[in-house]
């Protein structure tokens, strides 16, 4: 079993590897060379290396200020944007009052509105937490939303028939059916979120890694300022797998538990 997933593995990502290898390659030998200076582009060796020299610093303090961040700011997105796109599906009302005040949210750009946040949370968690949860809130709405509009005409009858109410069809129909647009919001906003930490972090903090990257631009130190570049990359990617693992298993929850719903359907729509 486990040969097989290693298979799998390879089969999928195999040339991207390499690709990633050459490419790592090809970064290290343009910058020892010579062709391109080392405090423009430092070598991925050196990146490395800063990594594991300011190691204690970046993971003990400015990783877990920025996870902190992010994790609090797409929690707070989720609770509420999930809730709006739900009240927009039920009430025709609030959807003409409301959504177009979400797209409005999203072109004012966020650089502006972070000295805005600072301005009234002041240097602390809140004022980066605002910068995430504005960033993030916009794709989760509007895919949960869409998600919600969708929805199979030939069940909807089938639950009709049998005397389904409206919370009934939201509940057993259309919110399974909304999942997976659910989870691309998700994957979305989730790394939209670390972007949107950094951006507060860089414009007015005292830790995170947004602070440690602008930190060491300031006193031109590139090796530790990619350093903190990679933790910010690799932060979004294991966030990311993260939401796309829980949208497998959650999946296969779903599609056996609708399966078990449907079979049942049909049983009692034959006895009727």
């Amino acid at each position: 079993m486990r040969s097989f997933n290693v298979s799998r593995w390879f089969a999928r990502y195999g040339l991207f590897a390499a690709l990633l290898l050459l490419m790592l390659a090809c970064w290290e030998c343009i910058v020892r060379l010579g062709w391109v200076p080392s405090f423009i582009i430092p070598a991925p060796t050196s990146i490395a290396s800063s990594l594991v020299e300011h190691r204690r610093l970046l993971l003990g303090t400015h990783l877990p200020a920025t996870l902190m961040e992010v994790a609090v700011g797409f929690g707070l997105s989720i609770v509420a944007g999930s809730a709006l796109a739900a009240g927009m599906h039920l009430s025709r009302s609030i959807e003409k009052a409301l959504y177009p005040f979400i797209v409005i949210s999203q072109t004012i750009p966020l650089i502006a509105l972070s000295p805005v946040f600072i301005l009234w949370f002041g240097y602390t968690l809140w004022s980066k937490v605002a910068v995430v949860f504005l960033i993030a809130f916009f794709p989760i709405v509007v895919s949960t939303y869409d998600g919600l509009r969708q929805g199979d005409p030939e069940q909807r009858e089938l639950l009709m028939t049998m005397g389904a109410s409206k919370w009934d069809l939201f509940r057993k129909l259309q919110v399974p059916l909304a999942l997976p647009s659910f989870f691309s919001g998700l994957k979305m906003s989730v790394v939209y979120c670390v972007v949107g930490a950094t951006i507060g972090e860089w414009l007015g903090g005292s830790k995170g890694l947004g602070y440690f990257s602008r930190r060491m631009s300031s006193s031109m130190n590139t090796d530790a300022m990619f350093a903190s570049i990679l933790l910010l990359s690799l932060l979004g990617i294991g966030l990311f797998v993260l939401i796309a693992w829980l949208e497998r298993v959650l999946g296969l929850k779903h599609n056996a538990n609708h399966a078990r719903r449907g079979k049942s359907m049909k049983r009692q729509s034959a006895m009727r």
